[in-house]
C-alpha cells in the first residue's frame, strides 16, 4: 500500500461505520476490520465505496496499513471483546502505539486496562461517544482519558469530527487520566436516564391527570423546545408525539410500556453508592425502567390494587405553566447531583477534571445536549469549585422562581395517584439539601441504642465521639464509630 491510513477502527456496526465515514469526510484515511470479515468487504464496496477507507481482512493487515504511532479505535461491546481485541492486537504493536476504547465501558476496566497497556510501552485512551448515529457522523462529543500522551496523537482526529458549539469550540477535550473518560461519559447517560424520566413524567401527567392526547401534548414540547427547555430530548419528544402510524393513529400510543437499558445508569447509581453521593434521581431513574419491565405483574397488580382516579378541576393553562417549571426545576436536580458525583470522583481517583469544560463536551452533538448546559459552564467558570449547582445565583434564583408550581405539580400528582417519581424525588432532595437539621439524629441514636455505634453532640466539637448506656443493662463499651 502507498499510502498509510491516519487511523484504523475494529467494529463496524452503526457506531463505528457512521464514525468512519465522519472522519473520512474531515480528510483523513481510515482502516477498518471487523471480526465477521465479510462486514468489510459489504462496507467498502457499499457506503463507503469511492472514498479513503482501507479494508483490512485481517488484525496483521490492519496493524501494517497504519501510519505511526499506530492509533487503532475499538467501536465494540463493552467487557470481554474489548480486552479479547487487546491481546489480539499486542503481538503486532510496537511501543507508543495506542489502542483507543470508544465503546460505553465501564470506567474501572478503562483504569485497569490503561495501566497494562502502558505496562508494556503502548499508550491507550477509553473515550465516551455521545450522540447516536446521526452524531457519529455529523459531529458527536467525545470525552477522551487515559494515557496523557496519547492526546496530542489523537487529538487532530477527534476535535476534527467533533460537534461544534456556537464559536466552533469543538464538544471533544481531554478529560483526565486513566478512567476519566469514561467516567464522564458514565455520569452523561444517567443524567441522560434522569432527563428521559423526567420527560416522561411529564407527557404521564398530562395524558392521564390532564387528559390530552398525543397531538396536544405534542404542541406542549413544541413551546416547551423553544424557551429554557430547550434541548435534544425536548426536541425528539416533541417529533414523537407528531408521528403517526399506517392507520394514522399516533405511534406512541402503540409502543408497549416496558424500558430497555444497558446498565450505564446502573453503574452510575452504584459508582454513587460507592463515593457516598445521594444521587437520588439518576437512582429512581434506573428503578422507573426496571419496574417498568414489569409489565405483566403490573397488569395483575392493577386489577386488585386500587387508587385515586385522577381528576383535574383548575385551570389547564396555569397547571402547564407549573409542569413546565417542575420539569426545570427537577432537571437541574439532576445535574446538580451529577456534577457533585464528579466531583467526588475527581477527589477519590485524583483527576483533574474541568467542570465548565466538561458542560461544553455536552453543549453538541450528545443525547443531553441544551442550552441549559451553557448556564452550567457559566457558573462553573465563574465558580470553579462550586460545590452544587444549587448554590450557583443564576440557578437559585431559577429554582426559588420555579418552587411553588413544582410543588403543586407534586402534590397534585401524588393525590391523584399518577406516578411521578423522579420529579418527587427531585424536590425531597432539594428540600433535604437546603434544611439545616434533617432527622439523623435520632437515627444516630437508634444506631448507638442497638449496636454502640457512638454519635456527635451539637455543643462538642466534630470529631469527638460519645456513646449512651440508654437501658442501663448495656456496658460503656461502644462499637466503631460511623462513616460520615
Amino acid at each position: 500500500m502507498s499510502q498509510k491510513a491516519d487511523i484504523g477502527l475494529i467494529g463496524l456496526a452503526v457506531m463505528g461505520e457512521n464514525l468512519v465515514l465522519n472522519m473520512e469526510s474531515r480528510g483523513f484515511t481510515v482502516a477498518v476490520f471487523n471480526r465477521t470479515v465479510e462486514k468489510v468487504t459489504r462496507f467498502v464496496e457499499g457506503r463507503a465505496k469511492g472514498k479513503n477507507v482501507v479494508g483490512a481482512h485481517s488484525i496483521e493487515e490492519l496493524v501494517l496499513s497504519l501510519r505511526t504511532p499506530r492509533k487503532i479505535m475499538l467501536m465494540v461491546k463493552a467487557g470481554k471483546p474489548v480486552d479479547e481485541f487487546i491481546e489480539l492486537l499486542i503481538p503486532h504493536l510496537e511501543k507508543g502505539d495506542i489502542i483507543i476504547d470508544g465503546g460505553n465501558s465501564h470506567f474501572p476496566d478503562t483504569i485497569r486496562r490503561t495501566r497494562y497497556l502502558e505496562s508494556k510501552g503502548l499508550l491507550y485512551i477509553g473515550t465516551g461517544v455521545s450522540g447516536g448515529e446521526e452524531g457519529a457522523l455529523r459531529g458527536p462529543s467525545i470525552m477522551p482519558g487515559g494515557s496523557p500522551n496519547a492526546w496530542p496523537h489523537v487529538k487532530p482526529i477527534f476535535q476534527s469530527i467533533a460537534a461544534k458549539v456556537e464559536d466552533g469550540t469543538p464538544c471533544c477535550d481531554w478529560v483526565g487520566s486513566d478512567g476519566a473518560g469514561h467516567f464522564v461519559k458514565m455520569v452523561h447517560n444517567g443524567i441522560e436516564y434522569g432527563d428521559m424520566q423526567l420527560i416522561t413524567e411529564a407527557y404521564q401527567t398530562m395524558k392521564e391527570l390532564l387528559g390530552m392526547n398525543a397531538g396536544e401534548i405534542h404542541e406542549v414540547f413544541k413551546k416547551w423546545n423553544t424557551g429554557d427547555l430547550n434541548s435534544y430530548l425536548i426536541e425528539i419528544t416533541r417529533d414523537i408525539l407528531a408521528y403517526k402510524d399506517t392507520d394514522g393513529k399516533p405511534l406512541v400510543d402503540k409502543i408497549l410500556d416496558t424500558a430497555g437499558q444497558k446498565g450505564t445508569g446502573k453503574w452510575t447509581s452504584e459508582t454513587s453508592l460507592d463515593l457516598g453521593i445521594p444521587l437520588t434521581l439518576i437512582s429512581e431513574a434506573v428503578y422507573g425502567r426496571c419496574l417498568s419491565a414489569m409489565k405483566e405483574e403490573r397488569v395483575e397488580a392493577s386489577k386488585v390494587l386500587c387508587g385515586p382516579k385522577p381528576s383535574f378541576k383548575g385551570d389547564k393553562a396555569a397547571f402547564l405553566a407549573d409542569l413546565e417549571m417542575a420539569l426545570y426545576a427537577s432537571k437541574l436536580v439532576s445535574y446538580a447531583q451529577g456534577f457533585t458525583l464528579l466531583r467526588a470522583a475527581a477527589e477519590e481517583y485524583k483527576w483533574s477534571l474541568n467542570y465548565g469544560g466538561i458542560a461544553l463536551l455536552w453543549r453538541g452533538g450528545c443525547i443531553i445536549r441544551s442550552i441549559f448546559l451553557g448556564k452550567i459552564k457559566e457558573a462553573f467558570d465563574k465558580t470553579p469549585n462550586l460545590s452544587n449547582l444549587l448554590l450557583d445565583p443564576f440557578f437559585k434564583e431559577k429554582i426559588e422562581r420555579s418552587q411553588d408550581g413544582w410543588r403543586r405539580v407534586v402534590s397534585t400528582a401524588v393525590m391523584n395517584g399518577i406516578w411521578v417519581p423522579a420529579f418527587s424525588t427531585a424536590l425531597n432532595y432539594f428540600d433535604g439539601y437546603r434544611n439545616s437539621r434533617l432527622p439523623a439524629n435520632l437515627l444516630q441514636a437508634q444506631r448507638d441504642y442497638f449496636g454502640a455505634h457512638q454519635y456527635e453532640r451539637v455543643d462538642k466539637p466534630r470529631g469527638e465521639f460519645f456513646h449512651t448506656n440508654w437501658t442501663g443493662r448495656g456496658g460503656e463499651t461502644a462499637s466503631s464509630t460511623y462513616l460520615a
